[in-house]
């Protein structure tokens, strides 16, 4: 059985565009992707995709919306405009949101993901919000629902890879944060793999932020990650 193909995105988890724009300059050419949160997003909005574009990278927009199906619609469609190519909803939103969601990545062309149960929860934080079922359990749960509702994938931890791959098949797309290279510190990651193992498992997507932003070297942080994968 040929190794799944699988592809880097660095996460831009920086408090100031100048930080993240210079981090990009420093890794190069080798990555593509980049993560575009909370925290860079909300302090200078679309100009982060628009300097990225500037430098032939492609985004994943993680905004996690979560809200009544219309306005997370019309989220996505202002997401794909400003150059998100992968944008991820939450699957808790339920059914609806989904659908709506879905009809949105139709009509923009944009990657639409949900986030099923998020790699810093384990099973008391599930219990905690009134979730009873294992992180395994309610991951599946909603990967079923977002796959029902016509969207292209899920993020998941790399722990729940080998049975959703064995559930949903191999091209339903899978997106892995939680990937911490051996010997790096898991911070407050609670559910966490190698990159060769989540590739292993059968992940399109790795998301690596803090092994590689906090490097002495990114760019040699990142090319041996890559290695990894290769």
């Amino acid at each position: 059985m040929m190794t799944k193909k699988t592809t880097l995105i660095s996460a831009l988890d920086l408090p100031e565009l100048a930080q993240a724009l210079a981090m990009v300059d420093r890794i190069g050419p080798q990555v593509e992707w980049y993560k575009v949160g909370k925290q860079l997003f909300t302090h200078y909005g679309p100009q982060v995709l628009q300097e990225l574009k500037a430098r032939k990278k492609k985004v994943f927009l993680d905004m996690k919306y979560h809200d009544i199906p219309n306005t997370v619609a019309n989220a996505i469609r202002s997401g794909a405009l400003i150059g998100g190519d992968i944008i991820d909803v939450h699957a808790f939103g339920g059914p609806a949101m989904l659908e709506a969601a879905a009809q949105a990545m139709k009509e923009t062309g944009a990657r639409v993901i949900a986030v099923t149960v998020l790699t810093s929860m384990d099973q008391a934080q599930l219990e905690a919000v009134g979730v009873h079922a294992s992180p395994q359990e309610q991951v599946l749960r909603l990967a079923k629902l977002a796959r029902q509702a016509g969207l292209s994938g899920v993020v998941c931890s790399a722990l729940e890879l080998p049975l959703l791959r064995k559930e949903l098949g191999e091209e339903f797309l899978t997106v892995v944060p939680g990937i911490r290279p051996a010997g790096a510190a898991a911070g407050d990651q609670k559910r966490i793999m190698t990159p060769r193992q989540a590739q292993e498992a059968g992940a399109d997507f790795i998301v690596v932020g803090r092994p590689i932003l906090a490097a002495p070297d990114p760019a040699e942080a990142a090319a041996k990650i890559l290695q990894e994968l290769a």
